[in-house]
C-alpha cells in the first residue's frame, strides 16, 4: 500500500512571484472594498470580475489579456461611468473612473514600473474613502489597508530571501508608527484650511436628514425612524430636566388645510416690538451640529439673542426662529445661553395676533364644530380653561400614539380626531391649534426636537433625528406665548423618557434579553454603547472639527508655557523629528553579522536556551544539542554558529562574506 505524500503547505506551492502579485490584488480589494457601498452595482461588480479574472491569471500561470482586448473594455466602461454620471467630472464619477482604473490596471502590469503605477494609485484611491466618510471604523479600516498596502510593496524589494508574511506586515506597522508622531505634530501645527478638508464644491454634498420648513401629516413621523445624530450638547451649568429639553426650530402657523408652512413675510424687515421677560438664571450650553444642508438652527427655549455661529451668519425672526443665510454644509460648533423660564410677547395687543387665528375656509366641519361646542359650554373660560379640556379630550378619548398612522384625506384633521384617531406628534399638534384657533385663541405650531440621551462616559447629551418633535403654543394677553404640548396627554413618556418608551414595542423573536439590556442605562451593553458613542463624539470634535479656531485656542493655551505659540510648534516639530531619528538611529544595528546572531539567540531563548553572558558560539552550539528538535533544526544550528564564528573571528572560508551573510539569513528560519 502506498504512503500518501505529505501536503506542502500553500505558500510553498506558490512561487514568490504568484504570492506578491496575490497579496498586491488582495490590497487592491481592500482599497476598493468601502467604496462598493456607494458605486453603482454594475461598476462594483465589474472590479470583482476584473480582480478575479487578475488572481485567476496568476495562480494558473497563463498569459495576460492582450491589449486589443483591454483597450474597448476600458472605454466602454467610461461611457458608462458617463452614461451613469452624465458627466465625468466630480467627486461621484471621478471616483468611479479610479475604481475601474485601478481594476484594469492590474491586468497591465508588465514591468516593475506599471507595478508601482498600481501600487501608488491604490495610495490614491484610498484617500478618496474619505470623501465619503470620515468616521472613526473608516479611519481604522484605511490604517489597516495601509498596513497591507505597504506590505505589498515592500514585498516587490526584496532581492534575497523573502521573510514570513507576519514579519513584513509588522515592519509596515512599524513603519507607520514612526511616521505617526511627525503626522500628528503636523496635524497639531500646520495652519489649517479654512472649511472642511474632505470636502467638495457642489457634488460633496448629499442628501441629508433635517427638519422641513413645512408640516404634513407622517412627515415627522418619517424623520423619527432615522437615528442619525442632529446635534450634541454640552451643559456648562447643569442638565436641564427632561420635560425642558424643548429644541425650538421652526414656528408654523399658515394652514391650507393639509400643510402647515411658515407665515409668508414680505421682502425686507417686518419685525414687531418683541417683548421678552426673563426668570431666573441661564443655562449655558455648548452645541455641536452635524451639517444638514438645511438653514435652520434648533435652540433650547428660549435662547438669547447672543448667539454667534463661527463661518455663517445669523437672522432671527419675530417668532424666536434663527437661522443661517446660507446652508449649513459642515459640523458647527457654537455657545448659547438659554431661560427655560419666560414670558414672549406678553401684554401685546390682540389685534396684531390675527394672523394667528386663521384658519381655511371649506375645511374640516365636524372639527370646527367641536370648538364651537366647547366654547359655548364654557363662554367664560380663558385660554388656559379650554387648553386644559382639549387636552382632557386627548388623554380621555382613546387616541393612540403611533409612527404608523392612517392615511388621511381631505378634511384630515376630521379624520383623525373621529375616525382613526391614530397619530404621531405632527397629528396632535396640528388638531390642537386648529381647534384652538377655532375657539378664538391665537396658536401655532412649533418643530424642533424634544429630549435627548445624556451620555455619563462624557457628558454630552445626543439629540438625533428621531428626537424631531411638534408641539404648539397659544397667547394670552397676561402671560404671552406658553408652550403646550399634546403629545404629553397620550404618550406622557414621550417628553418624560424618549420616543422608543412611548411606542409600543414590537414582539422581540427570542432576542428580548438583548433588548431588554440595550433599554436598560446600567447594563454591560448600554454601557458599551455609551463609551462608544464618547469615543466616536471625541473623534468628531478633536480631529473632524480640529478647524484653525480650535487649533487657535489649543496652540494659545500651549503658548502660556512656551512663550510665542509658533516658537513651541516649531521647537516641537523639530523635537518630534530628533526623537524620531535617534530612536531610528539606536535601533539600526551596527553590524548585518551580529543583527542575525542577536535574532538566533532571541529564537532559542524561546525554547528555553537563552545564550549566557561569556558564552561562545562553539561552547552554544555544544550545548544546544541537548536541545529537543529534528535532526535538520540541529543541523542548521550546528552549521549557523560554525558559518557564524568563522565570520566572527575570522577565519578563512571558501565563500565571500555577503555569500555568507546570505547563507546565514536562509538558515535562520530553519533554526526556528
Amino acid at each position: 500500500m502506498n504512503a500518501v505524500p505529505p501536503r506542502t503547505p500553500l505558500a510553498l506551492r506558490l512561487t514568490r512571484d504568484k504570492a506578491d502579485t496575490l497579496l498586491l490584488i488582495a490590497a487592491a480589494l481592500m482599497v476598493l472594498a468601502p467604496h462598493f457601498a456607494h458605486l453603482p452595482l454594475w461598476i462594483s461588480a465589474l472590479a470583482c470580475v476584473t480582480l478575479l479574472w487578475r488572481a485567476a491569471i496568476t495562480w494558473t500561470g497563463r498569459r495576460m489579456p492582450p491589449i486589443w482586448l483591454l483597450v474597448p473594455v476600458a472605454v466602454a466602461a467610461m461611457a458608462g461611468v458617463y452614461a451613469t454620471y452624465r458627466t465625468l467630472l466630480g467627486r461621484d464619477a471621478g471616483v468611479a473612473m479610479l475604481v475601474l482604473l485601478l481594476a484594469f490596471k492590474l491586468l497591465e502590469m508588465h514591468a516593475k514600473r506599471d507595478l508601482f503605477v498600481v501600487v501608488f494609485l491604490s495610495f490614491f484611491v484610498l484617500l478618496t474613502n474619505f470623501l465619503y466618510s470620515q468616521s472613526m471604523p473608516t479611519a481604522l479600516f484605511m490604517a489597516l489597508t495601509l498596513v497591507v498596502l505597504l506590505t505589498a510593496q515592500q514585498s516587490f524589494q526584496y532581492t534575497g530571501v523573502v521573510p514570513p508574511l507576519a514579519r513584513r506586515l509588522r515592519t509596515s506597522a512599524k513603519v507607520c508608527a514612526i511616521a505617526a508622531p511627525i503626522a500628528l505634530l503636523l496635524f497639531i501645527g500646520f495652519p489649517r484650511l479654512q472649511g472642511p478638508l474632505w470636502g467638495l464644491p457642489g457634488d460633496a454634498l448629499g442628501g441629508k436628514t433635517g427638519l422641513s420648513d413645512t408640516m404634513a401629516p407622517g412627515t415627522l413621523s418619517s424623520l423619527a425612524q432615522s437615528d442619525e445624530p442632529a446635534f450634541r450638547v454640552r451643559f456648562l451649568d447643569g442638565v436641564p430636566a427632561q420635560q425642558q429639553l424643548y429644541w425650538r426650530s421652526i414656528v408654523l402657523g399658515d394652514y391650507d388645510g393639509r400643510t402647515w408652512s411658515r407665515v409668508p413675510r414680505k421682502r425686507g424687515l417686518q419685525r414687531l416690538d418683541i417683548a421678552i421677560q426673563t426668570r431666573g438664571r441661564p443655562l449655558r450650553y455648548e452645541t455641536t451640529m452635524e451639517a444638514t444642508n438645511t438653514r435652520w438652527l434648533a435652540l433650547l427655549e428660549l435662547t438669547g439673542p447672543d448667539l454667534q455661529v463661527p463661518g455663517y451668519r445669523l437672522r432671527d425672526t419675530d417668532e424666536m426662529e434663527v437661522f443661517t443665510t446660507d446652508a449649513i454644509s459642515r459640523r458647527v460648533r457654537y455657545q448659547a445661553m438659554a431661560w427655560t423660564s419666560y414670558a414672549l410677547q406678553a401684554n401685546e395687543r390682540p389685534e396684531r395676533m390675527a394672523r394667528w387665528l386663521e384658519l381655511p375656509a371649506g375645511y374640516n366641519p365636524r372639527t370646527l364644530a367641536l370648538a364651537q361646542q366647547l366654547r359655548a359650554t364654557m363662554p367664560q373660560a380663558d385660554a388656559a380653561l379650554l387648553s386644559s379640556a382639549l387636552l382632557a379630550r386627548f388623554r380621555s378619548g382613546g387616541y393612540n400614539y403611533t409612527l404608523e398612522p392612517p392615511l388621511l384625506g381631505r378634511d384630515a384633521v376630521d379624520e383623525f380626531l373621529f375616525q382613526s384617531k391614530s397619530g404621531f406628534c405632527e397629528h396632535y399638534a396640528g388638531a390642537y391649534v386648529v381647534l384652538m384657533r377655532a375657539m378664538g385663541i391665537p396658536a401655532r405650531v412649533v418643530t424642533g426636537y424634544q429630549g435627548g440621551e445624556m451620555n455619563p462616559v462624557d457628558g454630552y447629551l445626543t439629540v438625533r433625528q428621531s428626537d424631531a418633535h411638534a408641539w404648539a403654543e397659544i397667547w394670552t394677553p397676561q402671560a404671552g406665548w406658553q408652550r403646550v404640548d399634546p403629545t404629553a396627554a397620550v404618550a406622557p413618556d414621550r417628553v418624560q423618557r424618549n420616543l422608543a418608551r412611548a411606542l409600543p414595542q414590537p414582539p422581540a423573536f427570542g432576542f428580548a434579553p438583548l433588548l431588554a439590556l440595550q433599554g436598560d442605562p446600567n447594563s454591560w451593553l448600554a454601557q458599551v454603547r455609551f463609551s462608544y458613542a464618547a469615543l466616536n463624539n471625541s473623534w468628531n470634535q478633536w480631529v473632524l472639527d480640529y478647524n484653525s479656531d480650535r487649533q487657535r485656542s489649543f496652540l494659545e493655551e500651549l503658548s502660556a508655557s512656551f512663550g510665542n505659540w509658533r516658537s513651541a510648534v516649531a521647537a516641537a516639530l523639530v523635537c518630534g523629528l530628533l526623537l524620531a531619528l535617534r530612536w531610528q538611529w539606536q535601533r539600526q544595528p551596527a553590524d548585518p553579522l551580529d543583527s542575525l546572531y542577536a535574532a538566533f539567540c532571541r529564537l532559542q531563548a524561546r525554547h528555553g536556551y537563552a545564550r549566557r553572558p561569556a558564552e561562545g558560539p562553539h561552547s552554544y552550539a555544544a550545548r544546544l544539542q541537548a536541545m529537543p528538535g529534528s535532526a535538520e533544526r540541529h543541523a542548521a544550528i550546528n552549521q549557523f554558529l560554525h558559518l557564524y564564528g568563522m565570520l566572527k573571528y575570522g577565519a578563512d572560508g571558501t565563500e565571500s562574506r555577503s555569500a555568507s551573510l546570505a547563507t546565514l539569513k536562509t538558515l535562520l528560519p530553519l533554526c526556528r
